[in-house]
């Protein structure tokens, strides 16, 4: 599957590691890369203090963000050739639906009707898992300012929809791996065995770490 997938995407809940896997996969692979700017939405840190009040804000210039990268990906025709991302444009909602009132989300939804591009599926999507008291430890250890006020009740109920998103998607084939028991990120052991596997893909739907 990996020598075949041209466009690749990690995903997974904050702090599981996605875009330090995701750029070492690309080195890896001698791909470009698309990764979110979290770091450019001004609106993230105030959301973490107060979600109530900034959650549209937030969510709105994250899809404008993520629509215009891939709109200048589109434009520059990477997709033709090797790609690999931290981000699924599908999931976008995801967040959405999570942290918005009824009408915020159904002004959300139009919106994101409106800009959706017709970007080309991935040919693979590697999802990492992990609870939220793992992901709560790697959040306070990597001490991002924006990140400072995330509660552990609010990582439950993101890992949470992310396990309901992945259950129900279909769109590309997937690789769920269990980021609680190995960290192709930092051990060069797991990185390896983690290709290998995907290189010995063949189902539509696999699972890397996990008792049978």
């Amino acid at each position: 599957m990996l020598d075949k997938a041209r466009y690749i995407v990690v995903e997974g809940p904050i702090g599981v590691g996605k875009t330090s896997l995701a750029r070492r996969l690309a080195d890896h692979l001698q791909a470009p890369t698309l990764f979110e700017k979290p770091e450019e939405n001004p609106f993230l840190g105030r959301f973490y203090q107060n979600m109530e009040r900034y959650a549209l804000q937030t969510q709105l210039f994250f899809l404008f963000q993520r629509m215009e990268q891939l709109r200048e990906v589109m434009q520059d025709d990477l997709f033709s050739g090797r790609l690999v991302a931290d981000f699924l444009i599908d999931k976008d909602p995801l967040f959405a639906s999570m942290n918005l009132t009824d009408d915020e989300y159904a002004l959300y939804r139009q919106i994101y009707a409106s800009l959706k591009l017709q970007a080309p599926a991935p040919d693979l999507v590697i999802y990492l898992q992990a609870d939220a008291d793992t992901l709560a430890e790697r959040v306070r250890r990597r001490g991002l300012d924006a990140e400072r006020r995330i509660s552990e009740s609010y990582l439950a109920r993101v890992v949470e929809r992310y396990a309901r998103f992945f259950y129900q998607y279909d769109a590309s084939p997937l690789f769920i791996v269990n980021a609680e028991e190995l960290n192709p990120v930092d051990s060069d052991d797991d990185f390896a065995l983690l290709v290998e596997r995907l290189g010995q893909m063949r189902s539509f739907r696999e699972f890397f770490g996990y008792a049978s």
